[in-house]
């Protein structure tokens, strides 16, 4: 009988290999940050960088850049003059996202921003075509309600037929059970995944892919 890991190695070994400053950076992250499982990782990359493919989003927004790969993989699928806007917290990451992404044939399509998005994004004053949300996972549910427009934020940032890909929505399987009461990400989540199933004004589906991704679509 197979073991997952032996699966994740097959599906490894038969996925296209990734650009060598993609595979440079996953290294450098791995040596370089506190907690570099954060990374998306190649499979997850792929499968980004093909669903902007497949959509051609003009405009696409992350939330929770990290080191930059998640978002080097989304600007190689881009295509006519399709930009990111990439926003991330923690501003000791800016140096090592900003050096690759400068670096990357990419550059001239990808903004980076540093702060807070819940503070960021509605003085941009943007619709997104595409939402790829990585970032502070006790914050998923108010980024939600700030991406739809809900109180005690009053402009959607999305349009009919826009996406939003919400990352770690399965949270180590910890979604399914009670969570401990100060367990303020487990819960977020879960109420981040109510959120979506039980409004009217989207469809979505979760793909097991890593750790869970919510595939939301705006009608």
């Amino acid at each position: 009988m197979f073991t997952e890991k032996e699966i994740d190695r097959y599906i490894e070994d038969h996925t296209s290999a990734e650009d060598p400053l993609m595979a440079e950076l996953e290294r450098e992250t791995n040596l370089r940050v506190i907690q570099p499982r954060m990374l998306s990782g190649r499979i997850q990359g792929r499968f980004l960088e093909t669903l902007i493919r497949m959509l051609r989003p003009e405009r696409v927004l992350e939330i929770g850049t990290f080191t930059g790969y998640s978002t080097l993989w989304m600007a190689s699928g881009l295509s006519g003059e399709g930009t990111v806007d990439t926003i991330e917290i923690d501003d000791e990451l800016y140096s090592l996202s900003s050096s690759f992404i400068r670096r990357s044939p990419w550059a001239g399509r990808i903004v980076q921003h540093t702060g807070s998005a819940l503070e960021i994004v509605p003085r941009l004053g943007k619709t997104f075509d595409l939402v790829f949300i990585d970032g502070d996972k006790r914050e998923y549910p108010d980024y939600y309600r700030m991406l739809m427009g809900d109180a005690p934020y009053s402009v959607p940032c999305l349009g009919p037929g826009s996406y939003i890909i919400a990352d770690n929505i399965l949270w180590y399987g910890k979604v399914i059970y009670e969570h401990p009461k100060g367990d303020r990400h487990t819960a977020a989540l879960k109420s981040f995944n109510d959120m979506v199933v039980n409004d009217d004004r989207v469809e979505n589906f979760i793909l097991p892919v890593r750790d869970g991704l919510n595939i939301v679509r705006v009608k």
